[in-house]
């Protein structure tokens, strides 16, 4: 699942490539809105919502979209080949004079008022990278279960909106700790750190091509953790481990053994 930085990089390409200019062709390919017509309708803008992404057309109209784990926007040229997957995984089409936006793989792709945005994204927590993004409000809904994993309650996006799995084992090493530690048994000081590193990693990351952690300037160690399984921790040396509970993709893991502790599967 695409982490928030990436998600932002997604909506400003998106917002520089449609913003200010009507729709000359409009194809929603889901069943519930194949029929809906924007062609005509000017883009006011595409803004993200933690993991979310809502595109504003005049007279009121939000094309809500979520990438999940497949999901992508591509932009292309007039003329240019559409690139990113067959034509069968298409579900958007947004064209403009000068750019065409096509979604490939999308598994939440609706159409709602603007006005009834809160519905589809009012339960997130602060954005990370939002102009709402409250650090007291984050730390208080992350300590809200002291009894509930750390992993877990990085990852739940009424929390903190804007952090996946990538994150979550980097924010988890680098508070050295493991996933699974409860949150209440956080030391007093490391929550508040979390969330200050939470927000500054993310904003350090989108507008970067290569997403980093690290301080080192090597391409193959720009993470602490994360892919790198069996692979010595750049720390202490220990190979680092992974974890994927029941083959769940969205909750895979990545730990040092020797740098963090913690319960561990």
């Amino acid at each position: 699942m695409p982490e928030g930085d990436t998600v932002w990089q997604t909506a400003h390409r998106l917002h520089a490539a449609l913003a200010g200019h009507p729709l000359t062709r409009s194809d929603l390919r889901v069943p519930r809105f194949a029929t809906v017509d924007l062609t005509g309708r000017t883009v006011l803008d595409v803004t993200p919502r933690g993991k979310h992404l809502l595109t504003r057309f005049e007279g009121g109209l939000t094309l809500h979209s979520h990438l999940r784990m497949e999901g992508a926007w591509r932009i292309f040229a007039p003329g240019e080949r559409w690139r990113g997957g067959p034509a069968h995984q298409i579900r958007a089409v947004l064209s403009t004079a000068g750019h065409t936006a096509v979604g490939f793989r999308l598994p939440v792709l609706e159409v709602i008022r603007t006005q009834d945005e809160p519905r589809a994204v009012g339960h997130l927590g602060p954005d990370l990278l939002g102009p709402d993004w409250d650090p007291d409000e984050a730390l208080r809904r992350l300590c809200a279960d002291p009894a509930r994993p750390l992993g877990d309650a990085l990852l739940d996006q009424r929390n903190l909106a804007g952090i996946g799995n990538v994150y979550k084992s980097e924010l988890a090493f680098l508070a050295a700790v493991t996933p699974w530690l409860p949150v209440g048994e956080l030391a007093p000081g490391v929550p508040p750190r979390l969330v200050a590193t939470a927000r500054r990693l993310l904003e350090a990351n989108k507008d970067r091509p290569d997403r980093r952690t690290t301080t080192t300037a090597r391409s193959s160690e720009r993470l602490y953790v994360y892919g790198r399984a069996s692979r010595p921790c750049l720390r202490c040396g220990t190979p680092v481990r992974r974890a994927e509970p029941s083959g769940d993709r969205d909750r895979v893991s990545y730990w040092c053994p020797g740098c963090q502790t913690g319960p561990t599967p």
